[in-house]
């Protein structure tokens, strides 16, 4: 079992989803602040645009927190093109060589 574990965890693709694992969570702040530093106050020039306040109030102590959702899901959909656009032009590269 070491031995097949060795093997696994020496393999390319243990190494590169490792690798790729900690290029995301850094690109993640990237993001983060291209959302929260450039995308939001471009947005506030047509007027306030605050996705974090959205709340929607339930019966006793609980409360949706719809806007940091719709928060989330917009980041990631960055996350996604920007990452749809790496390894499209890294396919673009392999296929010349």
């Amino acid at each position: 079992m070491l031995k097949e574990f060795k093997e696994f965890a020496v393999k390319g693709n243990a190494l590169d989803l490792a690798v790729g694992v900690v290029i995301g969570a850094a690109f993640t702040s990237i993001v983060n602040s291209l959302v929260n530093d450039i995308f939001n106050p471009l947005l506030n020039m047509f007027g306030r645009v605050d996705f974090t306040r959205w709340t929607l109030g339930l019966p006793g102590p609980g409360v949706l927190r719809l806007g940091s959702f719709i928060s989330a899901v917009i980041n990631f959909l960055i996350v996604a093109f920007a990452v749809f656009l790496l390894v499209k032009q890294l396919n673009r590269f392999r296929r010349k060589e």
